[in-house]
């Protein structure tokens, strides 16, 4: 019985009581964490999940060990003739797991069944409430406006006056320079 399962953007076949370095996780140590299963191989003969209703069936369960540092891996690079070497270093961080346990269970986990039947709940359409009538307000007397709200909205206006005007005009290009008088020529006549 095998799965392969997937963690951190990579696939990984995996077995009961295999032990996986993957890239770093941000779990403790010590830590259950439930791998996203891509196909499920029972030890029988027509046992092969690999649709995504059965997947969910699928429980793989791993426990985090420990966090280490991979080898160290040197680059170099180098172009003869010109002087050009640069060498640096890289560890990747990873994180190393046990698989505990695989197994397909014979219906989904409780935490699938609340996903779903949050998503069937949102799909569905919900009753309208019954709209309340809207009271009819009586219409309000227009009072009349003072000289001193007026103001501001003038001065409001000249300003939107003055923003549309076009800009003034832009100064003349600068004239083009002088010609220089041509370099007098000398005789040869060595005088």
């Amino acid at each position: 019985m095998y799965a392969i399962v997937k963690v951190g953007g990579k696939q990984y076949r995996v077995e009961q009581g295999d032990s996986l370095l993957v890239d770093r996780m941000p779990d403790d140590e010590g830590a259950k964490v439930v791998l996203e299963p891509l196909l499920f191989k029972g030890d029988g003969k027509d046992e092969a999940v690999f649709s995504g209703d059965d997947l969910g069936k699928v429980k793989v369960e791993a426990v985090v060990q420990s966090h280490v540092r991979g080898p160290k891996i040197h680059v170099l690079k180098f172009k003869p003739k010109r002087g050009y070497k640069r060498r640096y270093g890289h560890r990747s961080d990873l994180t190393r797991l046990e698989i505990n346990e695989i197994k397909l269970l014979s219906r989904k986990p409780a935490a699938a069944k609340a996903d779903e039947s949050k998503a069937e709940a949102a799909e569905k359409p919900k009753a309208e409430p019954k709209k309340a009538e809207p009271k009819k307000a009586e219409p309000k007397k227009a009072e009349p406006k003072k000289a001193a709200e007026k103001e501001p909205a003038a001065k409001a206006e000249t300003k939107a006056a003055a923003e549309k005007k076009p800009a003034a005009k832009k100064p003349a290009a600068k004239k083009p320079a002088a010609k220089k008088p041509a370099a007098k020529k000398e005789d040869g006549d060595g005088a």
